[in-house]
């Protein structure tokens, strides 16, 4: 597993993806964080985890497209599923090479909030625009931050599963954009619902809404449950692929 993700790291700074990712995700972080925060003179984050969530349909494929789309169509699959590790390994070294450059754009674009924390420090001299306590405005953004990351993670699940279905990695990154924001806009459609178990169901399956506790600085275990099992079950499901293409 280790050899793999090595591989997987390696190539995303070999070839423009990765800096193509990060490039996009840590300017989106930071003009959402300006005209979220800084210019709408508040310490309220959750515009701006809003905003990364939907972004996030749009740049974890770019991470997820090519992980096993492109080992199909440079004929290298063989490789492998001959290779001397298990389907678990070879799956979850993919899988975390993506967590990981995603966790590290994560950790860098918290740089956006430091000038929250000096507007704070103005505010005990009398210089603030808000009547704000700090306490729960960390509790918040500690709580959001834990919620983009299961998020994130969730969807690079996803993301992996579409890719080991098809050598194309278009066609990989407009399902898996089509999948991601699925699952986010559903969760919309809550509120116009009358009908009282659909929509039990629909906010049980619905990945917003379960962020919605973390928003409100709420560390909710079922919601930490739910966001491991997506990623279990599509991991699981990528590994069940390739059990069934290894000996089909």
């Amino acid at each position: 597993m280790i050899a793999i993700y090595k591989k997987e790291m390696l190539s995303y700074f070999s070839n423009p993806i990765g800096y193509v990712f990060s490039g996009i995700f840590l300017l989106i972080s930071a003009f959402a964080c300006c005209f979220t925060t800084l210019l709408s003179q508040t310490y309220d984050t959750s515009t701006y985890f809003i905003i990364m969530i939907f972004a996030l349909a749009v740049l974890i494929p770019i991470l997820t497209m090519r992980l096993f789309a492109e080992e199909r169509k440079m004929r290298t699959e063989q490789l492998l599923l001959t290779a001397p590790v298990t389907l678990t390994g070879m799956v979850m070294g993919k899988f975390l090479a993506a967590l990981s450059l995603f966790l590290g754009n994560v950790a860098l674009s918290c740089i956006n909030f430091i000038p929250l924390y000096v507007i704070a420090s103005k505010e005990r001299e009398g210089l603030s625009y808000t009547e704000t306590n700090i306490g729960p405005v960390t509790s918040q953004l500690l709580g959001c931050l834990i919620g983009l990351v299961l998020l994130g993670a969730a969807f690079i699940a996803i993301g992996t599963f579409i890719s080991a279905l098809t050598e194309n990695q278009l066609a990989a990154s407009i399902v898996t954009i089509a999948v991601i924001l699925g699952f986010i806009c559903i969760g919309f459609l809550s509120g116009l619902i009358n009908i009282r178990w659909i929509r039990a169901i629909i906010d049980w399956v619905s990945v917003y809404s379960r962020f919605e506790y973390f928003s409100a600085g709420i560390f909710d275990f079922a919601a930490l449950l739910y966001y491991f099992s997506l990623c279990f079950v599509f991991v699981f499901l990528t590994i069940r692929v390739y059990e069934k293409r290894r000996w089909g």
